[in-house]
């Protein structure tokens, strides 16, 4: 459960503005929540394979600490039902990060960020990861007019497990094809691990709709195109989305 928990930990990464993305999408943006604001998202995801379905819900905390610094925490209960074996609830990995955007686009063409993440150890046996692992990314976003925008990157996560390290990459593309709706499509591509989990690839469909400045609906839907049976036959992630 150890990778797949950390996919799905890396999923709930985890904003009507074609330059704000992120959630719903595996792939996160460069760009912090702003200066003194909020961003709440109560979220649920989840992941079936062959044999086995996993996910869970939460709460995501993201707070602008500091022009182009953003702290997030997220507290996620988790949950695991193998078709052979019982099914397991419970607090998963508590997710600590800080996003920093250190290029502009006005300034340099794009934005870039670093958002380092720690996963800390799920006290719940069978759920998630029972040691603590570090997600260091690199996250870049380029806008254009007329709605269009993409954006994308990747990084390692690491664990003191050194077989079970392994690298994660992906990419979007948003376009704002109403003033309250966007649509997006992604691919995303994560290594195999030394512990017996291969290498997986996967396509998404997100949108995010806004209903007002305050109150925003998203959802994703993905389906592996590598290694589907063993890593994702299917995944999606629903969430409200509170700004302020």
């Amino acid at each position: 459960m150890l990778r797949k928990s950390t996919m799905i930990a890396v999923a709930t990464v985890l904003l009507v503005r074609p330059a704000l993305a992120g959630p719903p999408y595996v792939s996160d943006d460069p760009e912090p929540t702003d200066y003194k604001h909020f961003e709440i998202y109560t979220s649920t995801n989840g992941t079936a394979t062959r044999g086995d379905i996993g996910g869970a819900s939460g709460i995501d905390f993201n707070y602008g600490a500091a022009p182009d610094l953003q702290l997030t925490a997220t507290l996620p209960f988790a949950f695991d039902n193998p078709a052979a074996g019982n099914a397991s609830f419970g607090p998963g990995n508590i997710e600590l990060a800080a996003k920093y955007r250190f290029l502009h686009q006005d300034s340099f063409g794009l934005d870039v960020s670093v958002f380092p993440r720690v996963f800390l150890p799920s006290p719940t046996k069978n759920i998630g990861n029972n040691a603590p692992s570090l997600l260091l990314p690199v996250w870049v976003q380029k806008d254009w007019n007329g709605g269009w925008s993409a954006f994308g990157g990747g990084g390692c996560v690491i664990s003191p497990r050194p077989a079970q390290d392994f690298c994660l990459t992906g990419g979007v593309v948003t376009y704002q094809l109403l003033p309250k709706l966007q649509l997006g499509v992604e691919l995303f591509h994560q290594t195999a691990d030394g512990s017996g989990t291969p290498a997986t690839s996967s396509i998404g469909l997100g949108a995010r709709y806004d209903i007002s400045d305050t109150y925003h609906l998203l959802g994703y839907i993905r389906r592996g195109i590598e290694n589907t049976n063993e890593t994702d036959q299917y995944s999606w992630y629903t969430s409200v989305l509170f700004t302020f």
